[in-house]
This record gives structure tokens, sequence and C-alpha cells, in this order.
């Protein structure tokens, strides 16, 4: 998967992994991928939430040793 760019949101508390993940996807043209690290459990239903409510797709999503991974592509 190419992955244009990489939000480190880990060790933040709901909602800044959705605020940062809007700051970085204001930055991508459409059709660029997001790659979104947290270890916010919350973002589990938030961030796909948020993608879904502002044109964007959630392309994968895996939680590995409490870090939740989503890549998301650009509307």
């Amino acid at each position: 998967m190419n992955v244009n760019k990489l939000l480190d949101a880990k060790g933040l508390a709901c909602p800044m992994p959705v605020v940062r993940a809007k700051k970085a996807m204001d930055e991508l043209t459409s059709g660029q991928v997001l790659e979104i690290q947290t270890t916010d459990k919350g973002a589990k239903s938030d961030l796909p939430a948020w993608a879904n409510a502002s044109g964007h797709t959630v392309i994968d999503m895996k939680e590995e040793n409490g870090v939740l991974t989503f890549w998301i592509q650009k509307g």
C-alpha cells in the first residue's frame, strides 16, 4: 500500500486523534492515503465515523500490541 503521510497519534486521548487526522488530511490531495497510528481505543469507532462523514474511505484497520493503525484514503 502506498502511504502518502504518516500520523503518529499514539498517547493522545479523544478527540485529538480525529483532530490531528483532519489536519493531516487537509495536506493531502484526493486519492492519497493517510496512515494513522493511535492507542486511543475510542478511535476504533471515531475515526471510521469521521472518515465516512468527511467523504474519505477507510481502506484497512489493524490492532497490534495495543496500537490501532488505520489507512484512510482522501475522498
